[in-house]
């Protein structure tokens, strides 16, 4: 069973930064794609920052620029530099780690990974 723990989350004023981190209990080089997604209070969960083990990245618009994922694979982690934070990016971060069935880095896999963390709170006061 994979577990994500998410950590790094708090209360920061507009225009500070916070790293969130997102450790796995497995080696994250065995997932296809990693990412961070977050839900404001009435919204739906939303993608904000995901990358794939074949190289492609991206970001939602609204944090191109400010947001940046990355990932050390020795400790398993995978983290989300934010800066220039604003009001409206305070909601729960999740981490979510995913890997299709069948073969993938010499390995087979008999079924879907789609992985997920409990999340980190962020609230950005103005």
């Amino acid at each position: 069973q994979v577990q994500l723990v998410e950590s790094g989350g708090g209360l920061v004023q507009a225009g500070g930064s916070l790293r969130l981190s997102c450790a796995a209990s497995v080696r994250i080089f065995s997932f296809y794609a990693m990412g961070w997604y977050r839900q404001a209070p009435g919204k739906q969960r939303e993608l904000v920052a995901r990358f794939t083990n074949s190289g492609s990245t991206n970001y939602a618009d609204s944090v191109k620029g400010r947001f940046t994922i990355s990932t050390d694979n020795a400790k398993n982690t995978m983290y989300l530099q934010m800066n220039r934070l604003k009001p409206e990016d305070t909601a729960v971060y999740y981490c979510n780690a995913h890997r299709p069935a069948g073969m993938y880095r010499d390995t087979y896999y008999a079924n879907v990974l789609d992985a997920w963390g409990q999340g980190t709170l962020v609230t950005v006061s103005s």
